[in-house]
């Protein structure tokens, strides 16, 4: 399933970053702690990486209670292998970790680097990921807008968090294309990608089979079973069956059964899971791009090659 959502605002928010950023004395980067690669952006990394200068980042690995805390460790070293990088674990229910944001912030600028004696740090994450709840946290006021669906911010904002550290906030941004099919997926069952872009069905089957692979016991427990299904269809079915997805007949609903699975991942009542981890991403991420260059090599070959027979009839 290739899944691309890019609204207007995104476009518009994208240009202004790659104005802005390479201005700014931090980074502050939002993920989600279940699927930490496919919640980077690769867009902000490229502008980061190609700056003239090193630009610091933090990047809060939000909603870690819903992670598979191992996984969470691996990503954490995985990232801080770049001597520029800090990672912070934080959830809604732990508001004091989240209030750390403005002193870690501190720490990675001394005020002496920072312009007018002030830390100008831009906040950036996907939609969804739960950025305007730690702005709203960190402030100790309501200032940015939060909501349970995707791009809710739609504007940038200037917070100023205390007397040396400003926060530059931005829209929930997603990247034009996202070749990572896995990615595609992972965004989409998290809610990062609005339901209407999507497939719930094809989303809930790739859910299910990484959840047969990966996390039978938290499937038994949930579904109270005997022993975990062996195909995705198997475990659609039980849902849909014990929560009363049937059509006459006894049938079942497998929409009504996909979203339910699907909003059982998002509110983490299925228990804590992770999506990726460092090696396997990293690998789909090169098949990706291979894949890609193939395309692109194939579209020039077809090009030239209807250009070929174009002037041979010519002549």
């Amino acid at each position: 399933m290739k899944i691309q959502w890019f609204p207007g605002h995104m476009h518009r928010a994208s240009k202004e970053i790659r104005e802005k950023l390479p201005e700014m004395d931090l980074l502050i980067e939002v993920l989600d702690a279940r699927l930490p690669g496919s919640s980077e952006n690769p867009m902000i990394a490229a502008i980061r990486n190609s700056s003239t200068r090193d630009i610091p980042c933090i990047k809060i690995f939000n909603k870690s209670d819903l992670a598979d805390p191992e996984l969470t460790e691996k990503w954490q070293a995985y990232y801080e292998r770049d001597k520029g990088i800090k990672t912070l674990c934080v959830s809604r229910e732990q508001p004091e970790k989240i209030k750390q944001i403005s002193s870690l912030c501190r720490k990675m600028v001394t005020i002496s680097d920072a312009r007018d004696r002030e830390i100008h740090a831009m906040i950036v994450g996907i939609p969804n990921v739960g950025k305007s709840t730690i702005i709203n946290t960190v402030t100790g006021r309501t200032i940015a807008k939060t909501g349970n669906e995707a791009a809710v911010t739609r504007q940038q904002q200037r917070i100023k968090i205390n007397d040396d550290v400003v926060l530059f906030d931005t829209p929930g941004l997603l990247w034009g294309n996202i070749n990572n099919e896995h990615s595609g997926y992972r965004l989409a069952i998290s809610g990062a990608i609005k339901d209407t872009a999507f497939e719930s069905d094809d989303a809930a089957f790739y859910l299910a089979e990484y959840l047969i692979k990966h996390y039978p016991e938290l499937l038994t427990k949930r579904y109270e079973l005997s022993e975990c299904p062996q195909t995705e269809i198997e475990l659609i079915e039980i849902i849909g069956r014990q929560r009363g997805c049937l059509r006459s007949g006894g049938q079942v609903e497998i929409d009504k059964a996909c979203k339910i699975l699907i909003n059982e991942f998002r509110l983490g009542t299925l228990g804590r899971i992770t999506l990726e981890e460092p090696i396997s991403f990293e690998n789909e991420n090169i098949t990706a791009q291979a894949e890609s260059e193939k395309k692109i090599e194939d579209k020039k070959a077809t090009k030239a090659e209807r250009k070929k027979r174009w002037r041979k009839n010519r002549k």
